[in-house]
């Protein structure tokens, strides 16, 4: 074979490669040129999803063929999952549809079986620009200066609804740890949470330090601090906080299981989701495009604006995750979990 030949085998492999997928690529284009793709989450507007949504919905266009415009939907209640059960059951299949998934689906699935409508392995996971722990945070004019503290006073705290981290992670921490106190629910996302702190309802939230620190960062400023991070939930130490306590390292025996199932939360984070169903070529374009937005420093400068860390993970991994979890997970650890977080009732 001559050296000519050698080298015009590959130049033609690569020109045929061109031609195949100049036309797959034309098609995506045209799928999406033109179209709306909305972003629906869980939550009002106020929180850590809302603004992450809106930031996704400010820069994932440009990343998909045919740089469709893309909107935010917010449909709250149930602490989020009234529109995880959506994406299961109504969301259309087209990838014009997607979703923002709480962090806690995969427990509210196995802890409350009969409440969710889904199988989080049938939604495909585009990706997550963030991780989260679930960080408790308390008033100083309690008298709470550490989590030892709420051992001798009693802390009421608020969330939206009993399927939220929000919810599920001060609630194990009063079970396992013997705290004083409670949560109760209703409040229409973290930022109602909060404000209803500042009015003296309640004295206590647990949510993630993204929310913290976007939303209210002078309350942890000066040697008085307006209020203190005591405990944080998760399967790794927050990178913002290396001195607050992590709820698994004051536990032992079963209860390590328990909190190593609940922190699957952590690992999701904020990302996207679409509904089960959606075509494989469909997937393909828009985890690319999730990719590229994730390594756009442009998407990286309108987090830092608006207070949003940026913590990138893959969809494939992500999908990882959830199945394993679902599959891993043991009944004695289930229960154990629904018992501390919800008593006699789910």
């Amino acid at each position: 074979m001559t050296n000519t030949l050698r080298w015009a085998l590959p130049v033609a492999l690569i020109a045929l490669t061109g031609l195949n997928t100049a036309p797959a690529a034309a098609a995506e284009a045209k799928y999406f040129k033109g179209k709306t793709v909305t972003i629906s989450i869980g939550y009002g507007f106020g929180g850590s999803y809302g603004m992450y949504a809106r930031t996704f919905a400010a820069n994932l266009g440009r990343h998909i063929p045919g740089n469709p415009t893309v909107v935010v939907k917010s449909m709250p209640g149930a602490g989020g999952m009234k529109m995880t059960n959506y994406a299961y059951t109504v969301m259309p299949r087209n990838g014009h549809d997607l979703f923002v998934p709480p962090d806690v689906l995969v427990i509210n699935q196995l802890m409350r079986p009969k409440k969710m409508r889904f199988d989080a392995r049938e939604f495909t996971w585009l990706g997550s620009s963030n991780q989260t722990n679930s960080i408790m945070v308390v008033r100083s004019d309690t008298g709470v200066r550490s989590i030892e503290d709420m051992k001798r006073i009693k802390i009421l705290g608020g969330t939206s609804g009993k399927a939220s981290n929000g919810y599920i992670s001060p609630k194990l921490a009063i079970g396992m740890l013997g705290l004083m106190g409670d949560v109760i629910t209703g409040y229409k996302g973290s930022a109602k949470s909060i404000l209803a702190i500042e009015q003296n309802e309640v004295q206590m939230a647990s949510f993630n330090w993204q929310t913290w620190r976007s939303k209210v960062p002078h309350w942890f400023e000066g040697k008085n601090p307006y209020a203190r991070a005591i405990l944080q939930v998760g399967s790794k130490t927050d990178p913002d906080l290396p001195n607050v306590p992590m709820l698994s390292d004051m536990v032992t025996g079963d209860d390590k299981a328990v909190i190593a199932f609940v922190a699957t939360s952590g690992a999701l984070g904020r990302g996207m989701a679409t509904p089960p169903k959606v075509p494989k070529h469909v997937i393909a374009t828009l985890r690319k495009a999730y990719d590229a937005m994730n390594a756009d420093p442009a998407f990286a400068a309108d987090l830092k604006k608006r207070r949003l860390r940026l913590i990138p993970t893959k969809g494939e991994a992500l999908q990882k995750i959830v199945n394993q979890a679902i599959s891993n997970a043991k009944p004695s650890v289930i229960r154990r979990a629904a018992a501390l977080v919800y008593g006699g009732g789910t």
